[in-house]
């Protein structure tokens, strides 16, 4: 039986069978065999492919990772929890946004805080002048996703709407700016994600309650977990059914 995982992995990513053999020490053939009939590879290995193809270990080989050893890792992921999202620090934020050098994904309803930042808007334009990928998908102000929201948190008949419309005015000066992507998006936003790199916050949405008020976790990637790559697929999946945005 293939591993139709690992195959997809590699075409996804661009990457041959000479290349995965060259990252992981090994041949062509073996890489071969690892794809074309379920081999599983040596852990040095896995470790080595899961990197070079931005996939969890337990993703691409599900039976080589004891389900034990995954709740560990899971764990080991998550490198901090906050009680509410303005509880995590500036320089986090800074950190985060600074040492960014292949992606940055953001997915939220406003995302009002982000433009607070005196320099947030100019240091995107930097990022993505030095060949960092920028998606940002909003919710769609006239949605019915985004207006059952408002009315969860009590703001009022179209009060998230505007204040998605207020908030991406600062946006404006990005649009149309190489590596810089917006998008609408209409679906019922259980989390709101933040990705620079391999790490994220992931701010839990919380009935009643604004975003800033609710839990927020920091996750690092690590080769064999799967926790942060479960938060970065739902941010795709979400991308994916979004539309492009423009204001």
């Amino acid at each position: 039986m293939a591993n139709e995982r690992l195959r997809d992995a590699l075409l996804e990513a661009g990457v041959s069978v000479e290349d995965a053999a060259t990252a992981t020490g090994t041949d062509p053939k073996t890489v071969e065999r690892w794809v074309t009939t379920d081999r599983t590879p040596y852990a040095r290995h896995r470790r080595s492919l899961a990197k070079l193809l931005h996939q969890a270990e337990s993703y691409l080989w599900p039976a080589a990772v004891s389900p034990e050893r995954q709740a560990s890792i899971a764990a080991s992921e998550i490198v901090g929890v906050f009680p509410h999202r303005n509880a995590l620090p500036t320089d986090l934020w800074d950190r985060l946004l600074a040492s960014a050098t292949d992606r940055i994904d953001i997915l939220v309803y406003s995302g009002l805080f982000l433009v607070e930042r005196p320099d947030f808007i100019r240091t995107l334009a930097d990022k993505a002048a030095a060949g960092v990928t920028v998606r940002i998908a909003f919710g769609d102000p006239d949605s019915d996703a985004v207006e059952l929201r408002g009315d969860e948190e009590g703001l009022g008949e179209g009060a998230l709407g505007a204040r998605i419309k207020y908030g991406l005015m600062p946006y404006s000066p990005l649009q149309g700016t190489p590596g810089i992507e917006f998008r609408f998006h209409a679906t019922t936003l259980y989390n709101s994600i933040f990705r620079f790199d391999d790490e994220l916050i992931v701010n839990n949405h919380v009935y009643g309650a604004p975003g800033a008020h609710a839990p927020a976790l920091h996750l690092r990637k690590l080769g064999a977990g799967d926790l942060f790559s479960i938060y970065t697929k739902s941010f795709v999946d979400v991308w994916t059914l979004s539309k492009p945005a423009s204001w």
